[in-house]
């Protein structure tokens, strides 16, 4: 039980520390690079809320997970984002969340260019994150974050 638990408590923690820098750091440093730090951030904070999500589902034996994560965001889009009021605009803004994060990760290039972060593919494919999408993202680690207390509450 205690591992929901602690997924929750570093979930808040990391969400209010993303919070911090985008909104009080970055305006002071100026430094765009820190936006793509922010967004592996917030993409932690999202897993480990979802996370959370799953464990306390199967510690009450509501879901069965698997070792394989795509199967579990599976069971939490199909089984647990409706229980808990997760809209289907969020399950879209978390894939991108995570589909950005991904392509950071194998990316061989990212440069700054007129206040936004470019993140340049293998195939030369560009994708651009603003301060208004990582801002956009730390919303939806917020609501969701929100959305699975309160759930879990009104479930005790």
């Amino acid at each position: 039980m205690e591992k929901f638990l602690e997924n929750l408590r570093e979930s808040e923690k990391i969400i209010k520390t993303a919070d911090h820098i985008i909104y009080v750091t970055l305006p002071l440093v100026k430094d765009k690079r820190l936006l793509l730090k922010m967004l592996q951030e917030i993409k932690e904070a999202v897993v480990k809320s979802i996370n959370a999500l799953l464990q306390y589902e199967y510690l009450f034996k509501r879901i069965r997970l698997s070792k394989n994560a795509r199967t579990n965001f599976k069971t939490f889009e199909e089984k647990c984002a409706p229980k808990y009021e997760i809209k289907e605009k969020e399950l879209e803004l978390i894939l991108e969340l995570l589909n950005l994060t991904e392509r950071h990760k194998k990316s061989p290039m990212e440069f700054v260019r007129d206040n936004k972060i470019v993140i340049m593919s293998q195939n030369l494919e560009t994708r651009i994150v603003t301060i208004e999408k990582v801002k956009e993202f730390l919303q939806l680690a917020k609501d969701l974050l929100k959305k699975i207390k309160e759930g879990i509450q009104n479930q005790r």
